[in-house]
């Protein structure tokens, strides 16, 4: 079942059981309250998208926390590992993952009625869904390999030197771990799932969320920690870095792919 046909008890049902069996694992990724959300999460996308999304999004999770871990101790030394040991909260979650909730949902109905949702087929907002995580992962791998191996790091808006891990900062080693992390999500979409029919799709889920990661560094540069903007938190701009992600999928998978 690839979206829209599994009911909420069974959902909940399943995800209650996987994440209680992980629980050892999960409370090392998540903390209380961030484990409840996520349950919600994974109930949300296994209505909507089933199995195959929701492995997506557990995908991102692991790969997430994967390269998090990367150099902690270094990153924490110098003040700029995530915090609380890199476990995420429902700020976390929902700033990651509402974009991806949203376009999943938007795919449900589509199947559902049989008719596209505001004039997209279920196959696009399917890539959306894809891209937003694989964007996500995107700007994780480019800001946790950048604050580990990055050698030069310069602000994206004026090529200015700066410290790893300042707002809007960029630097090779993170911009390239950048385009690997949106493949890899991008790639077990469609090779090992199927969510994404086609390699070009792929090539669609990756540079989009490519691109939106370069749009996410330069809002850090521009707006993050800027007087009157303290509502411009990480995850505020998590929200609208996926936001540009998801929106890109969907304006070149169904004006150019044809989906």
């Amino acid at each position: 079942q690839t979206s829209g046909n599994v009911p909420f008890i069974p959902s909940l049902i399943v995800n209650a059981i996987l994440f209680f069996s992980l629980r050892p694992k999960l409370r090392t990724m998540l903390t209380p309250e961030g484990f409840a959300h996520s349950l919600a999460l994974g109930t949300m996308l296994w209505m909507t998208l089933g199995w195959r999304g929701w492995t997506v999004c557990v995908l991102y999770l692991f790969l997430g926390q994967l390269v998090t871990k990367v150099g902690f101790a270094e990153k924490e030394a110098m003040g700029i590992a995530e915090k609380r040991g890199g476990r995420r909260g429902p700020e976390n979650v929902w700033g990651s993952a509402l974009t991806g909730v949203v376009c999943a949902s938007a795919a449900a109905f589509s199947v559902r009625t049989g008719a596209p949702f505001l004039g997209l087929s279920s196959d696009v907002w399917i890539l959306a869904y894809v891209t937003s995580l694989a964007t996500k992962i995107s700007d994780t791998f480019a800001s946790e390999i950048g604050k580990a191996y990055g050698k030069t790091t310069f602000l994206i808006t004026t090529l200015k030197l700066v410290q790893p891990g300042t707002e809007g900062a960029v630097s090779l080693e993170g911009t390239l771990a950048s385009a690997v992390g949106g493949f890899l999500l991008s790639i077990y979409s469609y090779l090992v799932v199927g969510l994404i029919p086609t390699f070009q799709g792929v090539a669609v889920a990756s540079f989009s969320a490519f691109v939106a990661t370069m749009f996410e560094s330069l809002i850090g540069a521009t707006m993050q920690e800027k007087e009157g903007l303290d509502w411009m938190t990480n995850e505020v701009v998590n929200f609208f870095n996926t936001l540009i992600g998801a929106s890109m999928a969907l304006l070149v998978g169904s004006i150019i792919l044809g989906y």
